[in-house]
């Protein structure tokens, strides 16, 4: 059995060490698996069976080889209020600037750069101490030191001061981020009003007990799953499904955890405790998200392992090879500080992360659980989806489409309706409630119901009999018709084949718009499989315009075509709701487990479940998707342009440190605060 651990971080400064964390921890003997998540400050680890605590202890203390000031603590850490500290120091070190600057007075840049850079002086002694050469901290404490020696006193106080700066706007912006996220994911209630001998008290709602009786009042989040047994209200479910429109709740319904209780007062009955409550699951599920990174973050993290040490080499060349041939040390020591000063690929090794946590937190907002980067990542790149027919295109439930009366009876159209909806009242199956919209005025009596044919009953002094063609062949009853597919029912009366109904699944009004509007967005090709019978799949297909489809398939039979599908089409995302659509969702390049009523396999197997029965949510989720990938393209080519061009111009002296800082730090923010744009996003529909 495996065992899962987590901590909260502080002075974790640097994306690019979480990564060096994250790749130390992960070649640990017996770790399953190890996520170091910079933009939360956290550290996620699962080892292959249960350990004891000094294992875990001796994984925090590998981390802490890496980042020596890292603090580990098992409960959230109190939020400091460095802000006003922060900007008290900046003052203070551009006051000095300012006189050293005005007064043309050197000496006052050093009491500038010790107040802006001590912390990083600080942080790069402890780490060079410990064996940490090519981190931020020490390549800026060169760079700057450098410049002090070669009598650039004010390159190397402007330096520290815009390097400060940028560090208070860049820290100010990822948190903007992760907490615009996690407001928007704000579902859980952590404090429950439990009823205890007719008398409410308010408890954490961890310690509630399923079963238990609990109390919303309005305008309250109701904090656990269960069913209401007083009062109705009407319920806010956008942070759960997206839907913006309240829906009504009256007793004996399910009411989920994270939606607002809006206007009356609601006694619930708890069905789950709060670990495995709806909120909580989706929580987890998203928090967990950052562990499957997509392809693209998997790349920054390898390109930056080798970058930082490229850049340093080339710096030291940069160097000494001209310095040997020219004699100019000072020149070539100057632009091989600029040098260094670029090389830290932060921009990157944040901004790239935090645009998918970005991305994976609006889908959430919308109902649209995606369960890690890489899967809305691929679903950018998606030019064929495979669709589950029922339950997904159509709503799985049946309507009365044709009637067809018999040369062989003399009864009347409306009477012969009368009798089968009277008969169907009494069956239980889903084809029976195509005929809830008929008038069924008459009781039966004797009813008889054969599993998997049809129903028969005694009903106004007659027997009647309703079913399929397999029923009527064992009754000995002859059909004046061989039309028979899985929508027909027919009626006998007295024996007498006397009418067929055609049923027909009903398709979901805004699937036709779906497929239009998916193919706007580049899905090329569009399929349907499905387990029914040949002709109503073909009809459904050729009304909803699809390319293709495939019917009459068993479960197992359903991810045989998927693969051969996908061996042409490897972009491919297959949207199901069932229990026998769960190995297609596993076996699939992106499974998609569509609507409220999705089953738990269907969800468990799912890379991204929609939490709604809304068609339009899978078109935002493309939406989205193509949204993420671009603004990270942006900023790995702004990233990579803005620095290759400032290493350039270094190398030919035409950089100051003050570009470098910008080419680093500025260049981080930019990014940053790009990626925040995905949040601010408005899908269409």
């Amino acid at each position: 059995m495996t065992d899962k651990r987590s901590w909260n971080v502080q002075n974790l400064d640097c994306a690019a060490c979480a990564a060096t964390i994250e790749e130390k921890l992960n070649k640990v003997e017996g770790i399953k698996q190890a996520r170091v998540d910079y933009a939360k400050k956290q550290i996620h680890v699962q080892s292959m069976e249960n350990r004891d605590d000094a294992f875990f202890q001796s994984l925090i203390a590998e981390a802490k080889r890496v980042e020596p000031a890292l603090k580990v603590s098992a409960q959230p850490y109190k939020k400091q209020h460095t802000s006003l500290r922060m900007i008290i120091r900046i003052s203070s070190s551009v006051l000095f600037f300012a006189l050293a600057y005005f007064l043309d007075t050197p000496w006052l840049f050093l009491p500038s750069y010790l107040i802006a850079g001590y912390t990083v002086l600080l942080k790069a002694g402890t780490n060079l101490l410990h064996g940490k050469v090519f981190d931020e901290k020490f390549l800026m404490s060169i760079a700057t030191l450098g410049a002090f020696a070669i009598g650039e006193t004010g390159e190397a106080s402007a330096v520290m001061l815009l390097y400060l700066i940028g560090e208070f706007f860049q820290d100010r912006a990822v948190e903007k981020s992760r907490n615009a996220v996690m407001e928007v994911l704000d579902l859980r209630a952590d404090e429950t009003r439990i009823i205890r001998d007719g008398k409410p008290e308010m408890v954490a709602s961890e310690s509630v007990a399923k079963g238990s009786i609990i109390r919303v009042l309005a305008g309250e989040k109701i904090p656990l799953d269960g069913t209401i047994l007083r009062g109705s209200s009407t319920l806010d479910m956008q942070s759960l499904t997206g839907e913006s429109l309240p829906q009504n709740a009256k007793e004996g319904e399910t009411v989920l955890s994270g939606s607002v209780n809006l206007t009356g007062v609601l006694d619930i009955q708890t069905t789950r405790v709060y670990e495995e409550s709806t909120a909580t699951k989706i929580l987890r599920l998203v928090e967990e998200s950052s562990s499957k990174k997509a392809h693209t973050e998997q790349f920054i993290t390898t390109f930056a392992r080798y970058y930082t040490p490229f850049v340093v080499f080339f710096a030291l060349a940069l160097t000494i090879i001209p310095s040997l041939l020219t004699g100019d040390w000072e020149t070539w020591i100057y632009r091989s500080l600029v040098f260094l000063v670029v090389s830290c690929p932060c921009a990157l090794v944040i901004s790239v992360p935090l645009s998918y946590f970005a991305g994976i937190g609006k889908s959430a907002s919308h109902g649209i659980l995606v369960k890690g980067g890489n899967y809305l990542e691929a679903i950018s790149t998606i030019d064929t989806m495979v669709f589950d027919k029922t339950g997904t295109l159509t709503h799985g439930s049946f309507s009365l489409e044709k009637m067809v009366v018999t040369g062989k009876t003399t009864f009347a159209e409306t009477y012969l309706k009368e009798l089968s909806a009277s008969l169907e009242r009494q069956s239980n199956h889903p084809l029976a409630r195509a005929f809830d919209t008929l008038d069924a005025p008459y009781e039966a009596s004797n009813i008889q119901e054969i599993s998997g044919k049809g129903i028969s009953a005694l009903i106004d002094g007659k027997q009647v009999t309703a079913g399929n063609a397999a029923l009527f062949a064992s009754l000995s009853i002859p059909l004046s018709s061989d039309n028979e597919d899985e929508g027909t029912i027919h009626l006998a009366v007295d024996s007498i084949h006397a009418a067929s109904f055609q049923l027909k699944d009903t398709i979901r009004p805004d699937a036709k718009q779906l497929i239009k509007a998916l193919r706007g967005h580049g899905v090329k090709q569009m399929l349907m499989l499905s387990g029914d019978k040949e002709q109503h799949a073909k009809a459904i297909a050729a009304e909803l315009g699809l390319d293709g489809y495939h019917a009459e398939l068993l479960p197992d039979q359903k991810q045989e075509y998927l693969a051969e599908i996908e061996r042409t089409n490897p972009h491919l995302a297959y949207v199901g709701d069932g229990m026998n659509d769960a190995p297609s969702l596993a076996a699939s390049r992106v499974g998609i487990a569509m609507g409220s009523k999705a089953s738990d396999a269907a969800i468990e197997s799912a890379d991204i479940v929609i939490q709604s029965e809304e068609l339009s949510k899978l078109e935002k989720l493309v939406v989205i998707s193509k949204k993420t990938s671009r603004i990270v393209k942006q900023n790995i080519t702004f990233a990579l342009g803005i620095k290759g061009i400032v290493l350039v111009m270094g190398a030919l002296g035409y950089a100051s440190m003050a570009l470098a800082v910008f080419a680093d730090t500025g260049v981080t923010i930019i990014a940053v605060f790009n990626a925040l744009r995905i949040l601010l996003l408005r899908p269409s529909r």
